[in-house]
């Protein structure tokens, strides 16, 4: 991998996991557009050093919410922080199910399918483009309202379909309001980041690992990271503002045209 396309690649990696345009499905397009199909499972460390560094990311953005519900659950009359903790681990299953079960099939969605993340992010983009039109309302989190949530999640594996994007939807369309939808969307995702990690590395093991060109893991490391916070950062601003509809313009555009790209 060169030094260019991993600087590449981790501004897509970073930017695209906050905001609500699909970073698996963006990953798929610029690695094809590279001509470095399967990049991802070529240099299992470049996708975990990028994955880390988007989750880095999160908790240096919410580091302070972090630190309460950290401290939060030892504490007994802090009743609020044990809940939030719960209600991401309910939001967990429904993808730790899908990974578990449905691993092959998920991994062969990622192949050179520029037809599917087409379609996906078409779909993205109409989700996108309701949910800017959703009533604000204030509908407390709940065990039942995190487990749809972490349903959207897990559809949001498929290529296309933007997890920050079908999780903030899903619970602005139930009714949260939207600080507490973005806040829960970003914070219910870093246990599973840390979780496909570990699983990559005891399923492939460090011996698979290519660590000859460190720079190029570098370069990809930071740029997520920093691409990161800022993208992270941004998206908290504009789901308080209401202005997902130029995001479902963009995948909208995007969409269609990978899925010209691909038939043609």
């Amino acid at each position: 991998m060169s030094f260019w396309d991993a600087l590449l690649l981790g501004i897509v990696q970073g930017l695209t996991e906050f905001l609500p345009v699909s970073s698996s499905g963006h990953l798929a397009l610029f690695t094809s557009l590279l001509g470095a199909d399967g990049l991802a499972e070529e240099n299992l460390l470049f996708a975990l050093l990028v994955h880390a560094a988007t989750a880095l990311a999160t908790i240096i953005v919410f580091r302070k919410d972090i630190k309460e519900l950290s401290l939060g659950v030892f504490q007994k009359q802090n009743k609020n922080a044990r809940l939030f903790v719960g209600y991401i681990i309910v939001s967990m299953i429904p993808a730790i199910g899908v990974g578990l079960f449905f691993e092959k099939e998920i991994t062969a969605l990622f192949g050179n399918n520029l037809a599917l993340v087409g379609v996906m992010l078409c779909i993205t983009a109409v989700l996108l483009f309701i949910t800017d039109r959703a009533p604000e309302k204030k509908q407390p989190l709940t065990f039942g309202i995190a487990l749809i949530i972490g349903v959207a999640q897990a559809i949001a594996i498929l290529p296309g379909i933007s997890r920050s994007g079908a999780t903030i939807a899903t619970a602005l369309l139930i009714g949260i309001a939207r600080p507490e939808a973005a806040r829960f969307s970003f914070l219910m995702v870093i246990p599973l980041i840390f979780g496909s990690m570990a699983k990559s590395l005891l399923d492939h093991g460090a011996a698979s690992f290519d660590v000859s060109h460190v720079f190029p893991l570098v370069v990809g490391f930071v740029a997520a990271l920093v691409s990161g916070v800022f993208a992270c950062t941004w998206m908290i601003a504009l789901v308080k503002r209401s202005k997902l509809s130029y995001f479902a313009v963009y995948c909208l555009i995007v969409g269609v045209a990978a899925t010209v790209v691909a038939w043609s």
